[in-house]
């Protein structure tokens, strides 16, 4: 990574001495070993390149260049082999990628858009000041065609072959209805009113939190007794209205809202919308079998991370239609980022041994649906989300503990399986990415089942840089209003 512009050197002599300009490679693809080489190293010799902290997938290596074309390929477990997403042309050692160093004095303090006549390879990791910017029309132009797919294809296309959904009678006691979420490893499920016929809403994770909220204020009108007893439609009637105007500092009125939901016909566009503007993490997709709506059919949960799936699949093979998935995420206006001295823009992170109560304050007053857990260097050792709250619902803990009293560690401990490690990095519930990855590469991992945020870290410190959500992700390609600085939505 580019440091301070350096001065040029000279010997006892005064003879100029050549600069060295520190960059970062990054070989993004795979593999078990790999190794950098180039005419920096004379074709004659490989440079190994070493796994980025919880990236297997992710290989680096600093190199000093002198100013000047260089050419480079990676020799991946023993096969050499060029990043296709780099520039790259046909040299002596067969296909190679290419980059332009640029003397010292050339670099500019700050850049507004890439040197016409500069090979810029994303990933060399560049300072913030040197990152290309997307022109407005290449985003208008981006926006358009995401918008013309997203507007011409249907809720349908995200059903699955087979799978199943689960529902829940708003009749079952608040306890059993966490208990199944608990076990069937979901963290909102819809609700069937078989008096009135049709689903009335939908039961979440974020409804627990509140639930122990309540549970552990005083003056609380909910008991753990009545836990065992009290219906969801009580609690959605009485409990939850009680609470929530109790916490709107302002003292508003609570309104009521209906079940958010959309027909199979309904445009991708419409659905991705109705998720941004109910700020809610699924839509049920519901099919009316007779006009009058009586007989509902739930087809499936619609959610962003379904929708970017098929956006990536169609543009995949045709990514340069659309510039702006070539874009790093640090050249974007898109995620949240760890404020600069003199910043007031709050940023949510907790140290493992805040208690829980704070955490869960923290997740219904911030408005964020997960919060970094990181040690005292700002390194990412976790994060709790709310939907590992229904962990609280093995055993009966939720009844046993004290929020205040109860750490996040020992929390996110009650999830985990009896042998894995505790203590250490969980990189399979922390998905990460780095600052220079470009959008097509954070889409891609989003696209992923389960996966609603990606952390992004400094390489090599895991020291937490940012967020970036789906939500944040939707917002910027339809340049939905209000898209800078939300996470975790």
């Amino acid at each position: 990574m580019f440091g301070s512009v350096p001065d040029r050197g000279h010997d006892s002599s005064g003879i100029s001495v050549p600069v060295l300009i520190p960059c970062t490679f990054l070989w993004r693809n795979g593999g078990r070993s790999v190794a950098l080489c180039g005419t920096f190293t004379r074709w004659s010799g490989s440079i190994p390149m070493s796994p980025v902290e919880g990236r297997d997938d992710v290989f680096q290596v600093v190199c000093n260049l002198t100013p000047g074309n260089h050419q480079y390929k990676f020799c991946v477990d023993g096969v050499w082999r060029h990043d296709e997403s780099q520039p790259f042309i046909t040299g002596d050692y067969g296909l190679v990628n290419t980059i332009l160093i640029r003397e010292p004095d050339m670099i500019p303090s700050t850049y507004s858009h890439q040197p016409p006549d500069m090979d810029m390879d994303y990933d060399v990791v560049m300072p913030p000041e040197a990152v290309p910017r997307i022109s407005v029309t290449d985003l208008e132009v981006s926006r358009h065609r995401i918008s013309l797919f997203l507007s011409t294809h249907n809720a349908y296309e995200l059903l699955p072959e087979s799978g199943k959904i689960i529902a829940l009678d708003v009749n079952l006691p608040v306890k059993q209805a966490f208990h199944i979420l608990y076990e069937q490893g979901i963290s909102v499920a819809p609700l069937w009113d078989f008096c009135k016929g049709q689903f009335v809403g939908v039961l979440s994770a974020l409804d627990f939190i509140l639930i122990l909220k309540e549970l552990g204020s005083h003056g609380s009108n909910l008991t753990e007794e009545e836990l065992e007893t009290h219906t969801i439609a009580a609690w959605k009637e009485g409990g939850k209205l009680h609470l929530t105007r109790t916490m709107d500092g302002n003292g508003a009125s609570f309104s009521r809202r209906h079940l958010v939901h959309a027909g199979p016909n309904d445009c991708l566009k419409d659905v991705a919308l109705k998720i941004l503007q109910n700020k809610v993490a699924t839509v049920p997709i519901i099919h009316f079998s007779s006009q009058d709506g009586s007989v509902p059919q739930l087809l499936h949960l619609a959610s962003l991370s379904g929708i970017l799936k098929c956006i990536y699949r169609y543009f995949r093979h045709s990514s340069s239609s659309l510039p702006i998935l070539q874009q790093p995420i640090c050249s974007i206006p898109c995620g949240t980022w760890v404020p600069k001295i003199g910043d007031s823009k709050p940023f949510a992170m907790l140290r493992p041994n805040a208690s829980l109560s704070a955490a869960l304050a923290l997740l219904v007053q911030a408005g964020v649906s997960s919060i970094p857990i990181v040690d005292d260097n700002g390194s990412l050792l976790d994060i709790y989300s709310r939907s590992d709250i229904t962990a609280l619902a093995k055993d009966k803990v939720y009844a046993q503990i004290r929020l205040d009293e109860m750490s996040i560690l020992e929390a996110l401990r009650l999830g985990q399986d009896a042998n894995s490690p505790h203590g250490v990095f969980n990189g399979q519930r922390c998905q990460m990415c780095l600052r220079s990855d470009p959008l097509h590469e954070v889409m891609k991992r989003l696209a992923n089942p389960g996966v609603r945020r990606l952390i992004i870290v400094e390489a090599g410190s895991n020291r937490v840089e940012g967020i970036i959500s789906l939500s944040d992700v939707f917002k910027f390609l339809l340049g939905y209003p209000e898209f800078v600085g939300h996470h975790f939505t």
